[in-house]
């Protein structure tokens, strides 16, 4: 049998091949660190996944599709984006991942966010494969109807490659209900075909799921819980702290105040609003979905509990609790450590991979839970494929009974995670039993469907 240290090395060689195979995509070389890092136990202990290029082949995407995205503003000028669509895994279903609107978005950033999905979908057990795409488009301060062009042509190109049973897209950060519902409409036009299942994340009315908007932050909080659960504590009576006042903020503030806790913070990139009696979620909706402005404005409105923080950061405010919830690598080792000084007891991941690697090490060392994205923020793909489901059969739930299965597999996800851990002497390591559990389910589909 190979040795731990033996498997160690062996996946270091793999790891620095990446990083030649794939130059100038830090954040896909970081989300493959963290995940291969932690696979020496598995690996030592089942050398099969070692033996066909397992491994090799679950870094290497099984398709990526670059393309040209022109569209004319509303003056008439033409601009060209850049479109993007990673498949990277479908041994246990087809590809699933949204699609992210933003000017950070390059390949790099989108292989670390199909990476990552791989191991998202496969906790849920609901048997999809993953993938992730996106444009470096920015939809901020545009009108609808530039959105609505941009979004036709984009969809021109990218409807090629998807469909039901093959790869389903849905939202991200900067692709919401709107977005989506310009996508679609041009996927119809295009195809002739009323298929519902090709897109997540539709409206009510035409497809979509109840509970799907909320479906992310709501999963997080479940994990969070479940987290202090397993400390003998609960939500009731705890501070939070949370970033971002998208989607999944704002439904994460939700959740937090339904399950008794308080969230006292939002924000966006001018800065961070501290608001003492909490968060007012109907009035950080108007200002953020409706009104699609800042964060300076709710703490304008809000009156004398709110103060708007210009830059700084929002890991500064002392809490018990802290939900990342807006990008990558926005909580750094200094906030961590801040953080931990403040008594921090859990920190869980809304955005997708949000923590450092430094920051991730200094809280689990300083004994704070830590729910990975992985599995803490698995909730919105989860209700996506809720949304297939209820797609394939021309039907719809009630949102009692799409919240009732979303809060079963987010307390599955966390008792994989937690009892994962456990078996390779990895005791509350949420990270290690979410790689593993994660990667032994794609394994496992893999071997089973030889080399392809």
């Amino acid at each position: 049998m190979t040795t731990r240290s033996e498997t160690r090395t062996t996946l270091d060689h793999l790891l620095t091949e990446i990083e030649h195979r794939n130059p100038a995509q830090p954040e896909f070389h970081q989300a493959a660190h963290e995940v291969l890092e932690t696979l020496a136990p598995v690996v030592a202990a089942r050398p099969e996944y070692a033996e066909p290029g397992l491994i090799e082949r679950l870094v290497e995407p099984e398709r990526q599709v670059l393309f040209r995205v022109p569209w004319q503003d509303d003056k008439g000028r033409v601009h060209v984006n850049r479109g993007f669509r990673v498949e990277f895994n479908s041994a246990l279903g087809p590809y699933k991942g949204g699609l992210r609107f933003h000017p950070s978005v390059n390949l790099g950033v989108i292989k670390f966010l199909g990476f990552e999905q791989i191991f998202k979908n496969a906790l849920t057990g609901l048997g999809i494969g993953g993938g992730k795409g996106g444009s470096d488009f920015d939809p901020h301060g545009r009108s609808d109807a530039e959105v609505m062009r941009f979004c036709q042509s984009f969809m021109t190109e990218l409807h090629r490659h998807i469909g039901e049973h093959t790869d389903v897209p849905a939202g991200d950060i900067g692709v919401g209900g709107r977005e989506i519902g310009y996508l679609f409409g041009q996927y119809r036009r295009i195809t002739n075909r009323w298929e519902a299942g090709v897109l997540t994340g539709k409206g009510q009315g035409w497809g979509g799921s109840l509970i799907r908007p909320e479906a992310t932050g709501y999963g997080n909080v479940l994990f969070a819980a479940a987290m202090l659960r397993e400390r003998g504590e609960d939500l009731e009576g705890q501070t939070a702290v949370v970033s971002g006042s998208g989607n999944v903020a704002i439904y994460t503030i939700e959740k937090l105040a339904a399950l008794g806790a308080n969230a006292v913070t939002c924000s966006d990139s001018s800065g961070y609003v501290v608001d003492e009696k909490g968060v007012d979620v109907e009035l950080l909706k108007q200002v953020k979905e409706v009104e699609r402005g800042r964060v300076d404005t709710y703490a304008e409105r809000r009156g004398s509990s709110a103060r708007f923080v210009p830059g700084g950061s929002v890991w500064d405010v002392p809490a018990d609790l802290a939900l990342p919830s807006a990008t990558q690598n926005e909580l750094d080792v200094n906030a961590a450590a801040t953080l931990v000084r403040n008594g921090v007891k859990a920190v869980s991941e809304g955005a997708n991979m949000p923590a450092t690697p430094e920051a991730v090490h200094l809280l689990q060392q300083a004994g704070v839970a830590f729910g990975p994205g992985k599995a803490a923020n698995a909730g919105g793909v989860a209700v996506s494929a809720l949304e297939m489901a209820q797609n394939h059969a021309r039907t719809s739930w009630t949102a009692a009974k799409v919240e009732e299965e979303l809060a079963d597999i987010m307390n599955n996800i966390h008792t994989t995670c937690h009892e994962t851990a456990e078996r390779y002497d990895a005791p509350g390591d949420y990270v290690t039993g979410a790689n593993i559990a994660g990667f032994e389910r794609v394994a496992d589909a893999m071997l089973a469907q030889g080399v392809i």
